[in-house]
């Protein structure tokens, strides 16, 4: 049965005679859902890369909006998807927002079978593959009410921490399917490479052909039975804890693109004020830190404005922000889970504009425009940082439960810093240079070892929420903390973009080390301080 009028997993008779088996049901159908949102979200971080390598005709920071547009559409989206559950039930929620995920992967697929597809509609394509990084939050509360709550850290780590791996899934998956025609006459004709590609097994030559467009068409595989599977096998828990007014699919369904279209709204209109008139924005290049304040603010006010239950409850629970620890945490967690997000969309794009063209002077001006063929291969090296930041995340709650979260956390800082400014000076390095591959090995590792650190400390700002705030507003911060972490997807690659335009890459990541210098300063005065208010060793 779809809806479950009864649902008590504290009882231990109910739990183990019904609720075990449909609450493992539940999980085991949002984990790969979590997963495709996840990739969808970020799969540009990668398409972007192929764009540049088949020659496509857009310039590197015209590339990068891709991935800040995608990322501000899904960190914006976050704020009402926390809602979703209370108000449209479990089993449409995820069904329609996983579904909602094909129309951006469908499209993608077609939009790349061209090379002269306009700028405008990728970036329309990768506002709405926002809707994946949104489905984070819908899908976490949802699973948070299916499992006791001795049980809920390890259903909760299994799927945020599964999910997280979309990201990897996505940039191992996508360039092996690019090597091929993976779906015949539907996927429509290749094209050639102009620079060197490269996949999981390998190089890819300059010449070969690359079907570009799979990376949209490939998530339509898992997306189309993940559909069927959340509407025939999830369920609605139809109790006053949950969703105690489940309206019908249809107008469940009404009510979730309402309040996406509102985080929408705001996006587009954040995006419009920051983007250049080149890239089919105002020109007004306002800053991206007050965009992002005002796209935040607009978003939850036109929220509240919604009439009835909802108005009522968001007004509940908006009494997180009276609380000064709410914006400290939103700051650190930005830190850690900001800066996964932001990186790993950003990652593979910088690997290529950095290291796959040789930095020459001609004429007594610096060049970036000639092919290293001896670069690395970004397709073959992006996915194990983020594959080590989301692997370590388990490790990093581990430690921190037995060391203290705030203690951790203070550690990761301080890592973020120092592996933050190795890499700048490496990247610097290499952008002043004929042979930049030379630099790469020393880049890189010192890039995962940032992955590392931020995996950790995601771990660790979990356990320090979970010691500083009451109950009853650890979840709304949890929510709220990690919606507002996720800017990082659009932060970084923006910022990145600008500074490759600008020739100065290092700039970016000197700029994020001074960020996390700030954070471990923070941490400490209000939770590692003797005295402190909240003293979380």
């Amino acid at each position: 049965m779809a809806n479950l009028d009864r649902w008590d997993p504290e009882n231990a008779g109910f739990w183990e005679t019904q609720g075990k088996a449909i609450a493992r049901r539940n999980l085991w159908i949002s984990i790969p859902s979590l997963l495709c949102g996840f990739a969808v979200w970020l799969y540009w971080g990668i398409l972007t890369v192929q764009m540049m390598n088949a020659g496509f005709p857009f310039s590197a920071d015209e590339l990068f909006t891709l991935t800040a547009i995608a990322g501000l559409s899904g960190a914006t989206l976050r704020i009402p998807s926390s809602f979703f559950i209370r108000f449209c039930g479990g089993r449409n929620t995820i069904f329609f927002t996983t579904s909602l995920l094909i129309i951006p992967a469908f499209f993608t697929g077609v939009a790349l079978q061209n090379p002269d597809t306009p700028l405008w509609q990728y970036q329309l394509l990768a506002l709405l593959s926002g809707i994946g990084g949104g489905n984070f939050a819908s899908s976490m509360s949802n699973i948070s009410f299916f499992y006791p709550k001795k049980q809920q850290g390890l259903a909760l780590g299994l799927n945020a921490g599964l999910g997280n791996f979309g990201v990897t899934t996505m940039q191992v998956l996508i360039p092996l399917f690019m090597t091929f025609g993976a779906f015949g006459a539907f996927g429509g004709d290749p094209v050639a490479l102009v620079t060197a590609s490269g996949s999981l097994i390998g190089k890819v030559p300059a010449g070969s052909d690359t079907w570009i467009q799979n990376g949209g068409y490939l998530w339509l595989l898992f997306l189309v039975p993940l559909a069927f599977a959340s509407w025939f096998g999830m369920n609605n828990i139809r109790t006053p804890e949950v969703t105690p007014d489940l309206p019908n699919p249809l107008a469940a369904m009404a009510m979730i693109s309402l309040m996406l279209g509102i985080g929408l709204f705001t996006a587009v209109a954040g995006l419009w004020l920051i983007l250049p008139e080149a890239a089919n924005g105002s020109g007004f290049e306002v800053p991206k830190e007050l965009v992002l304040v005002l796209v935040i603010t607009a978003t939850v006010f036109l929220l509240k404005l919604l009439p009835g239950a909802i108005g009522n409850s968001l007004t509940r629970q908006y009494q997180i922000f009276r609380n000064h620890h709410t914006w400290v945490m939103s700051i650190i967690y930005t830190m850690t889970f900001g800066s996964f997000i932001g990186f790993a969309a950003a990652f593979p794009l910088a690997i290529k504009v950095i290291f796959g063209f040789q930095h020459v002077m001609v004429d007594g001006v610096m060049t970036h425009n000639t092919v290293n063929t001896n670069g690395p291969s970004a397709l073959m090296y992006a996915w194990i940082a983020p594959f080590i930041g989301a692997l370590i995340r388990p490790l990093g709650g581990w430690i921190s439960d037995k060391l203290g979260g705030a203690l951790v956390t203070q550690f990761c800082a301080l890592v973020m810093v120092i592996s933050s400014l190795g890499a700048a000076y490496y990247m610097h390095m290499a952008y002043q240079s004929a042979t930049p591959e030379q630099f790469f090995l020393p880049f890189f590792l010192l890039f995962l070892l940032l992955f590392a650190a931020t995996g950790i400390g995601n771990g660790s700002t979990f356990r320090t929420i979970a010691m500083v705030f009451p109950k009853e507003q650890a979840g709304p911060v949890l929510g709220w903390t990690s919606a507002v972490a996720a800017y990082g997807a659009f932060y970084i690659p923006k910022v990145f973009g600008e500074q490759i335009k600008a020739t100065t890459p290092e700039t970016a990541l000197i700029g994020f080390a001074i960020f996390y210098a700030i954070c471990l300063g923070l941490n400490w005065f209000f939770y590692l301080r003797k005295g402190a208010e909240h003293y979380n060793p």
